[in-house]
């Protein structure tokens, strides 16, 4: 790709990461949070892998990154929800934070936190699933 392509694709890849980090943390007071802004947050990380490019070695190393990164969100999601169990009134996913002010940003509790670690397990999940296929073109004899 020219200098052109790769650093106006840096801007707007920039912009559209962006916009899907705030559907992200503003999914509790509008449409959208943690799958839209992930899936937003994806596009961006595959618009900008699809004007650079990259050999095969990198992209094997950025797919094993991304499966931690997976695991990990997975993993958060799973630990407030049964923090929720042991902290609240017995019930998986139950609120134990405070609520805060309607329409505030910090409020609805525990929702925010579920929509940043959903987004970012979201985002990692596609974003895998394009390397994986692309590995999987690299690899496959012509």
């Amino acid at each position: 790709m020219t200098l052109i392509v790769k650093k106006t694709s840096q801007l707007i890849a920039g912009m559209i990461f962006m916009y899907g980090i705030y559907v992200i943390v503003h999914g509790h007071l509008t449409p959208g949070g943690g799958f839209a802004g992930g899936v937003i947050v994806a596009g961006s990380l595959i618009f900008i892998t699809l004007a650079y490019g990259g050999d095969f070695l990198k992209l094997i190393k950025e797919e094993a990154g991304t499966t931690i990164v997976e695991s990990l969100a997975t993993l958060m999601v799973i630990s407030i929800a049964g923090a929720g169990f042991f902290f609240g009134t017995h019930i998986f996913f139950n609120n134990f934070l405070p609520k805060g002010v309607v329409g505030h940003l910090v409020s609805a509790g525990v929702l925010p936190l579920y929509n940043i670690f959903v987004g970012t397990e979201v985002a990692a999940s596609i974003f895998i699933i394009f390397l994986s296929l692309i590995i999987f073109k690299e690899e496959s004899p012509q």
